[in-house]
């Protein structure tokens, strides 16, 4: 899988990509994250790429040529699955999301930044909206991290117990259960002896018992699904 980043802070981003699961799976071949200017696309000579809105409101829009000028040159080179913009109106992230999206091939994410883009990048470049949640932040670098984290971490091979991926929160519809290790009893704080017990039948349907009501209690709307 590769993932093309495009961002104009993109000291941002680097260091993220560069840890943990993130690096391993670079490492090993699985995924290729490039990271791009998007001031190295622009012709002006102060490397700007925003100006002012049309009609006179407040802050500086992002302009339309730099992007489609990186993502031109982008799809010149490959096919892409997607071009996503991480937007704070776009479609919730959601774990099912990040599963269907972990087997594409080639994605593009434009990371916007200042007051909004161009609308025109979104009726004409994009192919998928996405936030993170309902709430703003000085750009989409964060954002695209998150989704590049979530993605990654679900490639074959990315994580060394493949199973723990999918023991994960949110698999299923559910919270994942309680966890715990040694010591069994700390503080006359003892592990649940069904997790000390050995019987792997009882374990299974322990957790799940578990993942249900903690599911019931904090995110009551999963089950809703």
């Amino acid at each position: 899988m590769r993932i093309d980043i495009i961002t104009v802070l993109p000291e941002m981003v680097e260091p993220s990509l560069n840890c943990s699961i993130l690096k391993r799976a670079q490492n090993k071949g699985l995924a290729q994250l490039v990271v791009h200017d998007l001031r190295d696309y622009t012709l002006d000579k102060h490397r700007r790429v925003d100006d002012y809105p049309f009609g006179g409101e407040a802050g500086m829009v992002m302009q339309i040529e730099p992007v489609d000028r990186c993502i031109s040159e982008l799809k010149s080179q490959r096919n892409y699955d997607d071009v996503i913009f991480m937007t704070p109106d776009g479609e919730q992230f959601t774990q099912k999301m990040a599963n269907k999206m972990s087997m594409s091939e080639n994605l593009i994410i434009l990371c916007g930044h200042y007051k909004g883009i161009d609308y025109r990048i979104r009726e004409h470049l994009i192919t998928k909206e996405i936030t993170i949640g309902d709430y703003v932040l000085t750009g989409g670098e964060l954002p695209a991290v998150i989704v590049t984290d979530a993605i990654v971490r679900l490639i074959p091979g990315a994580i060394g117990d493949e199973q723990s991926a999918l023991s994960d929160s949110f698999q299923d519809n559910l919270l994942a259960p309680p966890i715990y290790t040694r010591p069994a009893e700390y503080k006359s704080w003892r592990v649940p002896d069904i997790l000390l017990s050995g019987h792997e039948a009882k374990i299974d349907e322990w957790r799940y018992n578990m993942s249900l009501e903690r599911t019931r209690q904090l995110r009551p709307d999963l089950l809703d699904e």
